[in-house]
């Protein structure tokens, strides 16, 4: 029979997994790595459960965040080789899945730091002080990084609705 820890941490997992996994790919940009992102985190909570049992998800939200810039500055400097370009991808207006993809797309302009601030602000809906509790930042540098990744989110949008330009 498990330990009464482990079947709390089963409970959690149960219960958070599915939110934990939309958190973890907002932060990655792609599923197997967002697999990869909460098993690491899930893998560093689970011996420090009986200390973070009463609040767990914050734990492991900072764990992830953390884990992806960490990841991002691993590498950044390492080149990736396909066989041929990729294609853009393009928007359809109507559909709310590619708007989805779009935003996704999107997010992966931003640095990791500012990527991680805009999931726990405006996704996982933390305040400006859980958001810097959570990244080990201030208020002021949430603040900053929110206004710079939102501009540029919007630049982003913009460009890829522009038409083109007429020669």
């Amino acid at each position: 029979m498990p330990a009464p820890e482990d079947v709390s941490f089963e409970q959690f997992l149960t219960a958070r997994r599915a939110a934990l996994l939309r958190t973890a790919y907002l932060l990655a940009g792609h599923p197997d790595d967002a697999e990869d992102l909460l098993q690491v985190a899930l893998a560093k909570a689970y011996p420090r459960w009986r200390r973070i049992a009463d609040r767990p998800e914050p734990y492991v939200r900072r764990i992830m965040a953390r884990e992806s810039v960490d990841r991002w500055r691993a590498r950044r400097w390492r080149e990736t080789l396909v066989a041929a370009p990729l294609e853009p991808q393009t928007a359809d207006e109507t559909d709310a899945h590619d708007r989805r993809l779009e935003l996704a797309v999107a997010l992966q302009a931003l640095s990791p730091r500012q990527r991680a601030v805009v999931v726990l602000r405006y996704f996982d809906d933390l305040t400006e002080r859980e958001t810097a509790h959570l990244l080990g930042i201030s208020v002021g540098t949430v603040k900053s990084h929110a206004r710079d990744a939102l501009t540029r989110l919007r630049d982003v949008v913009r460009l890829e609705e522009a038409p083109p330009p007429t020669v």
